[in-house]
């Protein structure tokens, strides 16, 4: 009677356990909750994440994820969260996907898988106006600062080894106008925005090109197949262009190496 008892609560515990898996979309994409689409973006990457009085998120990578899931079909719900723990709240399930300006590396390649490039970009050098550098190698042996997480503090490791992390892009830019660090390495869009908000800061060296893309976890392959789709489908008919418009009054969704 006793082995039988036991047999029916090791019964038990695997239901259990098996109701206790990732919901599933027709197309058999693995979801955190059924019907939605469980976003991250940081809100502290001005204009593609900022946060609002009432503590919800808007922005281009915003409007972007929004895009995405009404194409899939789902609701969308947005995870604010720290850049730096993005990759690996993806990584571990906790969102489905990360909308986050993630660029596309080696490295986070290792521990997430990446759609097609929902827009293009590229690493800039910001100064105050009285500054004399011009190029990264006018950086070396001098402070950086850059966002925690992201790609430009090993940009920035090639000239230096003082380089200070922010939790986010703008308030190193912040920090650069008060008159602290030497430089801050962001994108150029952002660099722009700031520039455009009144900070007293100059654009010099374009460093480079990098591809931004939507983060998904490896083991949810058919997700990232419907992402890639649902991006073809935006790119098509032109809504990421608009999405772009909107905020940058130019289409950053278009390769400009093609």
């Amino acid at each position: 009677m006793k082995k039988l008892t036991g047999l029916m609560v090791l019964l038990f515990v695997m239901i259990l356990s098996g109701c206790g898996g990732k919901a599933e979309t027709e197309s058999g994409a693995k979801l955190v909750e059924e019907g939605k689409l469980i976003y991250a973006a940081s809100g502290e990457f001005k204009p593609f994440s900022v946060t609002e009085g009432d503590g919800t998120m808007s922005g281009f990578d915003i409007e972007v994820a929004e895009a995405v899931a009404k194409e899939l079909g789902l609701e969308p719900e947005q995870k604010k969260f720290k850049f730096a723990g993005i990759v690996e709240g993806v990584k571990s399930g906790r969102f489905d996907a990360a909308v986050a300006s993630h660029t596309i590396t080696e490295d986070r390649l290792k521990e997430v898988d990446f759609s097609t490039p929902y827009y293009y970009s590229g690493p800039q050098i910001f100064v105050r106006p009285d500054s004399d550098v011009q190029t990264l190698a006018d950086l070396e042996g001098k402070e950086i600062a850059v966002s925690k997480g992201s790609t430009y503090a090993d940009t920035a490791s090639e000239v230096t080894d003082s380089i200070q992390q922010y939790d986010s892009d703008v308030v190193a830019l912040e920090a650069l106008n008060k008159g602290k660090h030497d430089a801050v390495i962001t994108d150029f869009i952002t660099g722009k925005e700031a520039i455009a908000s009144d900070l007293k800061i100059e654009a010099r060296e374009l460093i480079g090109r990098s591809e931004q893309a939507i983060a998904v976890g490896k083991e949810n392959e058919q997700l990232l197949k419907d992402i890639n789709k649902a991006l073809e489908k935006l790119k098509e008919d032109g809504t990421l262009k608009k999405i772009s418009e909107k905020y940058f009054n130019t289409d950053i969704t278009t390769d400009p190496e093609e």
